[in-house]
């Protein structure tokens, strides 16, 4: 692991500062302050006399990014979390022979230093600081890509994390966004008066959505578990306990593939609201995106790569409405699955599988080909076919139907919501056709749960569930095409030992 040439040398200089008397991985650090601290505490250096401050007395301390050695002297880059600084050192304001002995043969880009000194402005109108002390604090002994921003691979960058924030300070700005987003997230619905909750990750049954689980075996019990797809059934059973308003933010797990807006493990915030429909879902949902547009400080006109999404131009569409009007299905051939199978062949060149067999389910495929690319700004799909729909309430008007809606935003889904099937014999029904779309090869259908049918049996106060996407949300308020650029460590496909 140590063998690189390049590695072994920084191992020597790490050495060397060991025998020099110095601990390359040093902890004693007095106070200190922020680069972005010092930088706001000393803008008025630049008024004073010679434009310094020798009064004045920091500490900071950061990665070296730059060296620049000049014989009796050296300026360095050091960077924190919160922004640059230059740093400026001297051999006469250092201990008798630290400078040569010890910093020009052991610093080196890339180590984590600690350094004091007076604020100055150089000739070039750069704040600086003008160090009287300056100590390694950790040895990197692995060097930095060459150039500033060298690292470049994506997968190396996706890989090794660690190095892309080093080297991409972008890459930390969109992680913090993430986390503030999250916040607000969770702020809104607190101020709604939502209780944030905690359910279970390992499942006995899978259900809560229609997805391939992730098994695993408990050994003290001697059963085996999955992990959970979605938290809906036990978000629920808190409504079914006497809970009116609940979210949850946290990790669900898919065993299915992955691309740019896949991950087997993601994020997301479900929240159930008891005495309220899926029309009132569609409303707090539009509250929360202009809540975070103004808290992020974001344009109404958003642009995501070569799109602008208008906030002001949200849309509500009938499920086959969009079918015709927006994806250009011939309405005549809506009510027969043989002409939908066959239209989708000639227009796609796609043959469903064997469980596609229902009007619903063909609506499904006919829109997930046609419709959805189409769906740029906010647009609310409702009226959901109910085969597709396992969970959602029937609509009372159009039984076929489910009050419930999908939001889609830049040809992509970040929301579905519905006002929850409480009927228990209605939802134990449809549980039993999941177990026959299992048995078609439908290896993404739900379980039964008897315990949640159980669960409602007791009466669930009439109640609207929605799930939001965090990752995908995330993309699309930082402009990120790609959910890893989103996630701090995406799943990725190990790499392969050469055999030797």
């Amino acid at each position: 692991m140590f063998s690189d040439k390049y590695i072994a040398q920084r191992l020597q200089k790490a050495e060397k500062l060991r025998e020099l008397g110095y601990n390359p991985y040093d902890n004693k650090i007095d106070d200190k302050i922020s680069i972005s601290e010092f930088l706001a505490k000393n803008s008025d250096v630049k008024e004073k006399e010679n434009q310094r401050d020798e009064n004045r007395n920091f500490c900071v301390a950061g990665r070296i990014k730059f060296i620049r050695w000049m014989g009796k002297a050296a300026f360095l880059k050091i960077e924190d979390d919160t922004g640059m600084l230059q740093i400026y050192i001297a051999r006469d304001n250092l201990p008798e022979n630290y400078y040569n002995q010890v910093l020009k043969k052991t610093l080196e880009v890339g180590d984590i230093v600690y350094t004091c000194g007076y604020p100055f402005y150089t000739k070039t109108g750069e704040l600086s600081l003008h160090a009287n002390s300056l100590k390694i604090l950790t040895k990197s002994i692995a060097p930095l890509p060459e150039k500033y921003h060298g690292l470049t691979d994506i997968e190396a960058r996706y890989r090794q994390r660690y190095l892309d924030m080093i080297m991409n300070k972008e890459v930390k700005d969109v992680m913090k966004t993430r986390s503030k987003i999250v916040s607000l997230v969770r702020r809104f619905f607190e101020d709604k008066g939502f209780l944030e909750v905690e359910t279970p990750m390992l499942h006995t049954v899978v259900g809560g959505a229609n997805a391939k689980p992730f098994f695993t075996h408990h050994n003290a019990l001697d059963i085996d578990m999955n992990l959970r797809i979605a938290p809906e059934l036990f978000l629920k059973r808190l409504i079914v306990g006497g809970f009116e308003a609940v979210f949850e933010i946290n990790r669900n797990f898919r065993n299915e593939g992955i691309d740019h807006t896949h991950n087997p493990e993601f994020t997301m915030i479900e929240f159930y609201w008891a005495y309220k429909r899926y029309e009132d879902l569609i409303n707090i949902t539009k509250e929360l995106f202009d809540y975070l547009l103004t808290n992020l400080n974001l344009p109404k006109k958003l642009p995501f790569g070569d799109m602008e999404i208008d906030f002001d131009d949200v849309k509500v569409i009938p499920y086959k409405d969009a079918l015709i009007n927006l994806g250009g299905v011939p309405e005549d051939i809506l009510d027969n699955v043989d002409k939908m199978k066959a239209y989708l062949k000639e227009k796609a060149g796609i043959e469903v599988e064997k469980h596609i067999d229902s009007v619903g389910k063909m609506w499904g495929e006919l829109f997930d080909e046609f419709v959805e690319s189409k769906l740029i700004n906010p647009t609310f799909i409702t009226e959901f076919p109910i085969d597709i729909s396992p969970l959602a309430r029937r609509n009372d008007e159009y039984p076929e139907l489910a009050d419930r809606f999908e939001l889609f935003i830049a040809g992509r889904e970040i929301a579905n919501g519905f006002s929850e099937l409480n009927d228990p014999v209605d939802q134990y029904e449809r549980f039993k056709r999941q177990i026959e779309n299992k048995a078609l090869g439908d290896d993404e259908a739900a379980e039964m749960d008897e315990d949640y049918i159980k669960a409602l049996s007791y009466g669930m106060a009439p109640t609207a569930g929605e799930g939001i996407g965090i990752d995908r949300l995330v993309m699309l308020l930082t402009n990120q095409h790609s959910i890893k650029d989103v996630i701090l460590f995406p799943t990725m496909k190990p790499i392969k030992k050469e055999e030797n």
